[in-house]
């Protein structure tokens, strides 16, 4: 029996066979009823001039769906190889939060040479959302939205949202504002569908709604649209007027855009700009991402050479300690790596915040205290039973030995999972990102505090200097 065919590979071979077979009209109309990732997943492979041929042949509307979905870079290009009327054209018909990205990616005489060419409504549009910082929720909202008036009746505000014509992703939810666009509740579309025609609004309005202020972070914006589980929300301005809103596919974007950050930072890696490429990006901006955090790192592990030429003599009298050190430094940087890992996720979902420290700190020792034992009974066992006897002095047992490494090793769990959890906790509580505390950083660390506890134990029970 065949496997079923991915539908997407399905719409690419269509595509490619009627381009192939010149058949030009019937690829037209298929632009027009495939989903636009799949069509700009086919015309991002020509070049310039076939997409600009492809997108002369696609209605106005058509060409700013596609033209959105194109990837910023290629957004750029085609504006600097069409003219400026045609871009007005495209502008026109892109969605708003996309267009003002657009916008900004371009040069200010570029900005300043496209501006006479918009209409009136989408120049004023663009500047309005340029100006908002990226990481707010200005940054990221658009102006697709409905809005209609709470004195008006049903059929009237049914006529207003045909008038203003809001995309379909975009009229689930329709905002009640009045004259000066302050926003005093929503209604949605089904609302107004089943109403009896001659209704108030105001029957109908719900008067509590989430919102989102305008130099929110976007971050928590997105979190707000997860967690009441919303199609859109409403961003407002200080005096409480609709400024825009922010869909649940711009608070994916933001989710996926941030826990890219958190996982480079995580893995000791400079974050890349949003939508940047692996491929496309070079080599020496590969480099200059990470150098910092290896380098630094590198400087900070010679302590640990210090720390073993310290204890120099505690090695030569006990050989089978450094055989061990590998298993310690491991183990340690495992679980620092874990329980940074669990405290930053719980951070950036809002399950924890940074006052609740001492909670959070005494429930990751209970944790890592079971932790240890696990870890102590495997490394003794495993020293009793399969190490070299032959390693020890005169004098000493190989179970007192496999004692002394087990404790060490216990303890060593337990403060690297209380620098695990500390360290972004620390990070959070002087204003930065808890991300930036990163798993080769508390490797290293953990190695430091660790080799220092090893070799400490190891000294006092041991009874070498």
């Amino acid at each position: 029996m065949e496997e079923n065919q991915n539908p997407d590979e399905d719409n690419q071979e269509i595509l490619q066979n009627l381009d192939e077979t010149g058949q030009t009209e019937e690829l037209v109309e298929m632009f027009e009823e495939l989903p636009t990732p799949d069509v700009v997943e086919f015309l991002e492979d020509k070049s310039i001039d076939e997409i600009i041929s492809y997108l002369n042949d696609v209605d106005a509307e058509d060409q700013g769906r596609i033209f959105s979905d194109f990837s910023i870079d290629l957004q750029v290009e085609l504006c600097r190889t069409l003219d400026r009327r045609k871009i007005a054209t495209i502008f026109r018909h892109m969605y708003s939060d996309i267009r003002a990205d657009l916008y900004q990616e371009l040069t200010k005489d570029e900005q300043i040479g496209l501006l006479p060419y918009l209409d009136k409504k989408v120049r004023e549009d663009v500047i309005i959302l340029s100006a908002y910082p990226p990481e707010t929720a200005g940054g990221i909202m658009n102006t697709d939205f409905a809005t209609v008036f709470e004195g008006m009746s049903v059929a009237q505000a049914m006529a207003k949202i045909r008038h203003d014509a809001p995309s379909k992703d975009m009229v689930i939810y329709i905002y009640v504002i009045d004259d000066v666009m302050v926003m005093k509740g929503f209604v949605t579309l089904k609302d107004l569908v089943l109403a009896d025609p001659n209704a108030k609004v105001s029957d109908l309005l719900n008067e509590f709604f989430v919102h989102a202020e305008v130099n929110e972070d976007r971050e928590s914006v997105a979190q707000k649209i997860e967690k009441y589980d919303l199609a859109a929300i409403p961003v407002l301005n200080s005096l409480n007027q609709l400024v825009g809103i922010v869909g649940h596919d711009d608070a994916i974007q933001v989710m996926q855009a941030e826990q890219t950050e958190d996982l480079e930072r995580l893995a000791g890696v400079m974050p890349s700009e949003e939508g940047e490429d692996y491929m496309q990006t070079s080599t020496l901006r590969h480099f200059r991402k990470r150098v910092v955090w290896l380098v630094g790192l590198a400087a900070m592990g010679i302590i640990s050479g210090i720390i073993i030429n310290e204890y120099q003599g505690v090695l030569e009298h006990f050989i089978i300690l450094a055989m061990y050190m590998p298993m310690m430094a491991s183990t340690g940087g495992n679980t620092g790596t874990q329980a940074a890992t669990v405290i930053i996720r719980a951070l950036s979902l809002g399950h924890i915040t940074d006052d609740e420290w001492i909670k959070i700190v005494f429930k990751e020792i209970r944790i890592s205290a079971m932790l240890s034992i696990c870890v102590a009974l495997l490394t003794y066992f495993k020293i009793v039973f399969l190490s070299f006897h032959g390693l020890l002095p005169e004098g000493f047992t190989m179970s007192f030995v496999g004692l002394t490494i087990s404790l060490a090793i216990a303890i060593q769990v337990v403060t690297s999972a209380v620098i695990g959890a500390g360290l972004p906790l620390i990070v959070r509580r002087l204003g930065g990102d808890p991300a930036v505390v990163a798993s080769p950083a508390i490797s290293t660390i953990v190695d430091i505090t660790g080799l220092l506890i090893y070799f400490s134990v190891a000294s006092a029970l041991l009874g070498v200097a």
